[in-house]
């Protein structure tokens, strides 16, 4: 079996996060592992390949050795890389566009860009621990321009690492109140959210998929396992082979192990 994709869930309780896990074969069943808190997950990793693609018949393997994907299988979004000149043959973003601020603890803060309709669930993809609405405009290309203005000071990419750095911290509030002040932020444009952790103390970054769920934010997994807390970036378990029976390989124990 291969993990080929994931899925951080929604605002819905019924949109649970979870893995995509396929059996391989050239045309193959596509299996959701679910990863709601206190599941329990027993994989061990194998060797990882390209996760192939996954399409409304199943799941298509791929055997290239680049991951998670390879060329063929690489997709690139290239609306993430508009500042309001369109890149596509034909502009197809014209419905409403939220331009937010999103915050992740204790004071890391970026500026984003989604389609009005999905504000809250792109917050939540992201693991933002606060957001706000700055402004709505009529399309994509519009509030592309106005997020590369306010990206010369507020940047517009915060990497994983740093995410996972303030998973057991939380939001400075002068901080973000200082930043929504500047924007004139109405109270009622807030969001602010809860993805029951309960982390005491910085969890590991591991690569692993053995242990109990407590929970998942954006895309870090996190894992008790062995008197110790793992926080796993989803993406890095895209195209690995799994085996159905718990790691047993050496993992380096938390700080929380040695209490």
């Amino acid at each position: 079996m291969q993990f080929v994709g994931y899925d951080t869930g929604g605002p819905d309780d019924t949109d649970a996060p979870g893995l995509y896990v396929s059996d391989a074969s050239a045309i193959g069943d596509l299996d959701f592992v679910t990863l709601d808190p206190g599941t329990e997950l027993a994989y061990t990793l194998g060797e990882r390949r390209c996760a192939g693609t996954i399409t409304d018949e199943g799941h298509v393997s791929c055997s290239n050795p680049s991951a998670p994907y390879c060329p063929q299988h690489r997709s690139t979004w290239v609306c993430a890389k508009c500042t309001g000149t369109c890149l596509k043959d034909e502009m197809d973003c014209v419905e409403p566009h939220a331009i937010y601020l999103a915050a992740f603890a204790p004071d890391v803060f970026k500026v984003g860009v989604t389609k009005e309709w999905r504000l809250e669930t792109r917050l939540r993809e992201q693991g933002a621990d606060r957001g706000a609405l700055l402004q709505t405009v009529s399309d994509g290309r519009i509030a592309r321009e106005r997020e590369a203005e306010i990206a010369r000071e507020i940047p517009d990419r915060i990497r994983v690492p740093t995410k996972r750095d303030g998973l057991h911290r939380t939001v400075d509030d002068d901080a973000w109140d200082d930043l929504l002040g500047r924007f004139d932020v109405d109270g009622a444009d807030r969001f602010d959210f809860s993805y029951g952790l309960d982390l005491r103390d910085r969890p590991v970054a591991e690569t692993i998929a053995t242990g109990t769920v407590r929970g998942v934010q954006g895309r870090l997994l996190v894992l008790d396992h062995a008197r110790s807390t793992y926080a796993v970036d989803l993406r890095d378990l895209v195209g690995y082979e799994a085996t159905p029976e718990a790691t047993t390989r050496d993992l380096q124990a938390s700080l929380g192990a040695w209490g």
